[in-house]
């Protein structure tokens, strides 16, 4: 059937992802829920095929609905799988996994080592413990080639990787933050900062008032103020 509908119409943080998709790519997208990034994707003519998959069920139906309505049905593939699992054998060239705690990203990720693969790359959206997925990343072998943050109802940051082999050092800062955005040094990167400022601020406070030791948010906290008052 052919495709009558208009190309759904995606949020700053789907599109700020998708930007980070290659062209021509097989995209993987990872908890789909509505399919509507992988729609979009091949409506605009960024990707050849794709596989969205979600480990629930619901999803994976109004997915089904959505890719048929829109006359896709042989260029996108549901899948019914929890994280990576069956994935590889669709030999995606971009995966994309949006919108999950950043330490469920990375039990994604160490479940599927075929990830580990030159060329592959990563588009992550974490929406918490950005910390997590970084040290893990850079623990494990990944680069972060680059990243962006975007505002809409928060600051979100998406990251895209591919595996290296190498490992990197980190500080705290730029684990929180992310090194490139560090180096962009923009008024989203300084929002972000003073974010993460008061977070910290609080924990230390919290910690203070029972006695315990604060020496590592208070570290942290140094290290966030030395960046937003160009303390170098």
């Amino acid at each position: 059937m052919a495709n009558t509908k208009q190309t759904p119409k995606l949020s700053l943080r789907l599109s700020a992802a998708a930007d980070f998709v290659r062209q021509g790519a097989l995209v993987s997208d990872v908890g789909t829920d509505h399919a509507y990034l992988p729609i979009a994707l091949c409506l605009n003519g960024r990707i050849e095929r794709a596989v969205a998959s979600d480990v629930h069920e619901g999803p994976i139906a109004r997915a089904e609905e959505n890719v048929r309505a829109y006359g896709l049905s042989d260029r996108i593939d549901t899948l019914l799988a929890d994280g990576l699992s069956g994935i590889e054998a669709y030999a995606p060239t971009d995966i994309l996994i949006l919108g999950m705690g950043g330490e469920l990203i990375t039990q994604i990720l160490s479940r599927a080592p075929w990830t580990k693969k030159e060329g592959l790359r990563l588009i992550l959206q974490p929406m918490t413990h950005p910390e997590a997925l970084r040290r893990f990343l850079w623990e494990n072998g990944y680069r972060i080639e680059a990243e962006t943050l975007v505002l809409e109802d928060k600051i979100y940051q998406i990251l895209c990787a591919s595996y290296t082999g190498g490992r990197e050092d980190f500080t705290d800062l730029e684990l929180l933050v992310g090194k490139e955005n560090l180096r962009r040094r923009d008024e989203l990167t300084l929002a972000l900062c003073a974010r993460w400022h008061k977070v910290f601020l609080t924990r230390a406070e919290g910690k203070r008032s029972v006695g315990e030791n604060a020496a590592e948010d208070e570290r942290i906290l140094s290290e966030l103020e030395d960046y937003m008052y160009d303390r170098s």
